[in-house]
């Protein structure tokens, strides 16, 4: 071991990442290092390659993959839970080097042909089914990664990926600093009237955080556009100017018309032109690689077959739903008229939509609330999952962590430990909003033994107020099972092979199968006794509140469903339709998507586009359709239980081995129909979503 190997927390060989040690000035050396290590690797290896094997080839490639992706996803984490500007420059300086490292090994001619040569061979008959999958995929990837091409081409390929990728960061920071950028003080709590007592206390607490330039809290009442913050005053403000001014702030961010909380220009962290940067080059790489745009090159790793019919599923969607949504606008238009709003405008649909849903349900998430402190919600989770997989989860005291609020799990399965999670809860400051589940460590087989699983899974939900714990509403509660979701298919699956393991290799419209699968059962009478207790009677929710909660599931069913294919729509329009000798402006696209889809109408303000973080920073370019994709699989998957009782241990049993398990090692189809007995029908989902009736 070097010096600099044993003074660079990054290089250790720990089981867990030692998060307190590790400071922005580890990153890139690290980055460097292994980088430098991996190249020299695989120059060795390939020299003295003369009949490649598995043995000789994959598996120690992958052993090498792996020392470089165990120093890098604590650094990724870190990155968009404790962001701060050192950190972040050494992020920026790691990720272009990796990605260029990355298309370098993907147009590695001679690597390329040694693993045709292998899948060429007589020993590629005897490898297992999951390693010919990996095969497989490897030889897949490389001619996505652009090995055929040639001279200029090459070169352009590997200067366009590597500039995405700075696009991509950029977005998520000008997202990020937009959103920091906006707040709004006062000094005392009469201009939010309305507000319930847990959302005034997390607003004092912000006031208690924030300082002024002389470092002095700002005390009084503080609300920003943190997801929990914006959504407490869209829904129950009373003043519609507040509202309006909030929602401004909030879909303007990132754009030319954002603000800061001085009310001064924001339009620093613009992402407009990133945007058409961004669709310019993914276009034009999709060409370099023969696709006609960037829409076939996404699918050419997904599920469905063709832009065609990603369009005609959505499309078939929109029609079996809008009825429906048209329905539901129209019930809350004729609602907000009787209250005296008689021009419903944008920042209205919250406010009105929990008012009407309070006189038709006499039930609201604020109600909810009380019922479902976060540390009941956890211990009925992990008994839920108990009871459906057969696997116990045990807190850990004592660990390596980047903040006090985070906790820590171990997963036994039959007495033996077989995973491990960081469950990062809480919105803060220099966190990245929304919620997600990334991998720490894929399970795999080393030399030294089995490596096993670890997650990150991470929300933004109201933190604990004075002597008041977390107490989550019934939305957030389907938040953290959907992240479960994920983390078991992470966690829970028995393939030793990194590439293929948990949800490395899966389809990314079956990614979904799991996580969507999870949230059916926040709706079970059953398990509602087993999530719900009152933060201070310790009573369970009662009947009459369950009652009204389960009456009001669907409660503007058409009118979400009909938000979700606009944005599929749009991203996918956006990437299938792409003319570079005539870009269509996004923001333009938008509003046509809009007025072929929408139902309620956005201002033209609206700038939803510049925060869609998913499809400019994240992994669902031309694929957001994989939300819907994979709720048809997930509704019908739950279906099966429906059937068969909700805790069956057999059809539980059956989910584990033909989909959790199986990770990507085989064709998400062939796992769906290993388990359900038949190809998914699109019955479940709009049944569940109560919208059968009108489709029929």
């Amino acid at each position: 071991m070097t010096d600099q190997t044993a003074a660079n927390p990054l290089l250790t060989d720990a089981a867990l990442p030692p998060f307190s040690q590790i400071k922005p000035e580890h990153v890139e050396p690290a980055v460097r290092q292994l980088i430098d290590e991996g190249r020299v690797h695989l120059n060795e290896l390939l020299a003295g390659l003369e009949h490649p094997t598995w043995d000789n080839l994959v598996a120690p490639l992958e052993a090498e993959d792996d020392k470089l992706e165990r120093a890098f996803s604590p650094v990724s984490h870190l990155n968009a839970v404790a962001n701060n500007p050192e950190l972040r420059d050494a992020y920026n300086a790691s990720i272009a080097l990796l990605t260029e490292y990355s298309t370098e090994v993907s147009q590695n001619r001679e690597l390329y042909q040694a693993y045709q040569a292998l899948a060429d061979s007589p020993e590629y008959q005897q490898l297992s089914t999951t390693q010919k999958k990996v095969v497989d995929n490897a030889l897949r990837d490389f001619k996505l990664g652009g090995v055929a091409l040639e001279g200029d081409d090459k070169k352009r390929y590997g200067d366009i990926v590597k500039r995405l990728s700075e696009l991509s960061t950029t977005f998520s920071n000008n997202v990020l600093d937009a959103t920091g950028a906006w707040y709004k003080h006062f000094d005392s709590a009469e201009p939010l009237a309305g507000l319930p007592e847990s959302a005034l206390a997390q607003a004092k607490q912000a006031g208690e955080q924030k300082k002024h330039d002389n470092g002095q809290p700002l005390g009084g009442y503080v609300i920003t556009l943190d997801f929990p913050s914006y959504l407490a005053v869209m829904m129950y403000a009373e003043d519609r100017d507040l509202r309006e001014e909030l929602y401004r702030a909030f879909v303007t961010r990132a754009s030319s018309l954002g603000l800061k909380a001085d009310g001064s220009s924001a339009a620093e962290w613009d992402n407009t032109g990133l945007i058409a940067e961004t669709l310019a080059l993914r276009h034009e790489l999709a060409k370099l690689l023969g696709f006609n745009n960037y829409a076939e090159r996404s699918l050419a790793t997904k599920m469905a077959e063709s832009p065609a019919q990603v369009l005609g599923f959505l499309q078939e969607l929109a029609e079996k739903s809008k009825p429906q949504a048209e329905a539901d606008f129209a019930e809350l238009k004729a609602y907000a008229a009787e209250q005296g709003c008689t021009d419903i405008q944008a920042w209205d649909l919250a406010y009105y939509s929990e008012q009407l849903r309070q006189q038709k349900y006499d039930i609201s998430q604020e109600a909810l609330r009380p019922y479902f402190p976060a540390e009941k919600v956890i211990s009925g989770m992990f008994e839920v999952v108990g009871r459906l997989f057969g696997i116990d989860i045990l807190p850990v005291a004592s660990f390596d962590s980047w903040h006090p609020d985070v906790r820590f799990y171990q997963i036994y399965k039959d007495g033996q430990q077989v995973a491990s999670f960081y469950l990062d809860l809480f919105a803060r400051e220099h966190k990245r909003g929304g919620a997600w589940m990334a991998d720490c460590r894929v399970r795999r087989q080393t030399q030294d033994g089995l490596q096993q699983p670890v997650a990150f899974l991470t929300c933004n939900f109201t933190p604990p107020v004075g002597d008041t714990p977390s107490l989550l509403t019934h939305d957030e509660v389907t938040t953290l099972f959907h992240e479960f979701g994920h983390g078991l298919h992470h966690m829970l699956t028995q393939i030793d092979i990194a590439a293929v393991s948990g949800i490395n290799g899966v389809a990314w419209d079956a990614v979904e199968l799991p996580s969507q699968f999870l949230e059916n059962w926040c709706w079970q009478e059953e398990v509602i006794g087993l999530i719900s207790s009152h933060y201070e009677t310790g009573e369970p929710l009662p009947k009459d509140l369950l009652d009204k909660m389960l009456a009001a599931k669907n409660f503007q069913s058409g009118m979400q469903m009909m938000r979700q294919l606009e944005f599929s729509l749009f991203d996918f329009r956006l990437h299938a339709e792409y003319n570079p000798e005539h870009p269509v402006a996004a923001t333009e696209l938008i509003n046509e998507v809009r007025r072929e889809v929408a139902v309620v109408p956005q201002p033209e303000f609206n700038r939803f586009e510049n925060g869609f973080s998913h499809i400019f920073a994240g992994g669902y370019a031309a694929g957001y359709y994989s939300y819907k994709w994979a709720e048809v699989l997930s509704a019908d998957a739950f279906s099966a239980f429906e059937e068969e009782g909700i805790f069956n241990p057999q059809t539980g049993t059956r989910f584990l081995q033909e989909i959790l398990q199986r990770g990507g090692s085989r064709e998400p189809m062939h796992l769906f129909v290993s388990f359900r007995g038949r190809e998914p029908s699109i019955e479940p989902l709009l049944r569940h979503s109560g919208l059968l009736e009108e489709a029929s």
